[in-house]
């Protein structure tokens, strides 16, 4: 009996060992790899928001030239966003050239459909992209740029070009196509770039100077 429990100390014991030296392991291997993943993901992150605002158009840090989505804007025009999403501005001479918004288009076929959206100082689209969706291989992803070139149909237009009626897929008397088979998810993005325009419009000034517009009485004084 005595043996026994002396085995059992001694596996106990063993087992504890393993355990705070595979832990350790894993710490230090999660603190030597954190500052790789950290830069890995603003590289992508840069990549991205350079396929709307190339580097050569701004002379600022994209990435920490940054406004919080938060209650002093209409979240509800840029659709159901995680929490603390990000717009990046892009400077010129100190002056904001260009914003990329975070977008979400809650009415995809299958489900959302994430986007970001640059829009140049003067409202016109510097582009759109997607980042993520799960739209149905072969008709809904073709919103993607390395599968078409539908998305690129958003550069340059505003607000005014088309003018709002227009802001609609083909089916429904609007402007923009929709692909074979699939009308939904071209729809829902053609809708979420058009809110994204309403809230940079809506928010011109806290975007582009950082502060936010005067709030005159009901009669807009």
């Amino acid at each position: 009996m005595h043996e026994l429990i002396s085995s059992i100390r001694r596996n106990a014991v063993g087992l504890a060992i393993f355990a705070t030296v595979t832990a350790g392991a894993i710490a230090t291997a999660q603190m030597l790899t954190a500052e790789r993943i950290k830069q890995n993901i603003r590289m992508a992150e840069s990549r991205a928001l350079n396929q709307l605002v190339p580097t050569s158009s701004y002379d600022n840090d994209l990435l920490n030239d940054t406004l919080t989505v938060d209650s002093r804007f209409n979240q509800q025009l840029l659709g159901p966003l995680p929490e603390n999403a990000l717009i990046y501005r892009a400077r010129n001479d100190g002056e904001v050239s260009a914003v990329i918004l975070p977008a979400v288009a809650p009415d995809g076929y299958t489900t959302s459909i994430d986007l970001i959206v640059g829009v140049n100082r003067d409202g016109t689209l510097a582009g759109v992209r997607v980042v993520a969706h799960r739209e149905t291989p072969g008709l809904g992803d073709k919103i993607e740029a390395r599968k078409s070139d539908w998305i690129t149909s958003f550069t340059g237009k505003s607000l005014q070009n088309p003018v709002a009626e227009q802001w609609a897929v083909r089916k429904d008397g609007g402007e923009f196509d929709q692909f074979t088979g699939a009308t939904i998810t071209p729809r829902a993005v053609v809708r979420a770039v058009k809110r994204a325009l309403l809230f940079f419009d809506m928010h011109r000034d806290l975007l582009l100077n950082g502060r936010a517009p005067y709030q005159g009485d009901s009669n807009g004084n």
